[in-house]
């Protein structure tokens, strides 16, 4: 059984329904973030693709009005996120400028998976496709209005126009 929960069933289509919360232990409502882009990134700091947080963070920056990205936590790649989140927290800001919004540290695939992750990765809960998270970096880009777009995997920069677009 999963330590997470989502609002409503867990055959929902809504991602607005799914919690979690920030690296800072804070609840975060997704629905706060209706109007925009949401780019969700599973992220870790001692990976070849963390300098891709500097990316991550100008992406937010420019397209601010319009994008919430929004940085996921995880140890299940290589344990290249070993840290708590306090460390988490003042590694991204002191390294890369980091303001953008980073949840708890979770699980993105596997047993214990994340209710956000499973909606990312399952047709099923998200209408549009099924995938698998296969390494840190990977991002998911959902539509202003909660629908899923596309996935990217690690190699695609943050600032390439497949995600500016």
């Amino acid at each position: 059984m999963s330590k997470y929960r989502v609002v409503s069933p867990i055959n929902a289509t809504r991602i607005y329904d799914i919690e979690i919360s920030s690296l800072d232990n804070k609840s975060i409502n997704l629905s706060q973030f209706k109007s925009k882009y949401l780019l969700f990134v599973n992220v870790a700091s001692k990976c070849g693709f963390t300098p891709q947080y500097k990316d991550l963070q100008k992406l937010q920056d420019n397209y601010e009005d319009k994008l919430q990205l929004i940085g996921v936590p995880c140890n299940q790649f290589g344990h290249q996120e070993p840290e708590n989140a306090d460390t988490i927290s003042n590694f991204c800001k002191k390294n890369y400028g980091v303001s953008f919004l980073l949840t708890e540290k979770i699980d993105v695939k596997g047993k214990q998976q994340h209710p956000l992750y499973a909606w990312l990765t399952q047709k099923k809960l998200n209408g549009h496709s099924n995938s698998s998270v296969k390494w840190n970096f990977q991002k998911y880009l959902v539509d202003p209005q909660g629908g899923l777009i596309k996935y990217y995997f690690s190699t695609t920069n943050p600032l390439s126009s497949k995600i500016t677009k």
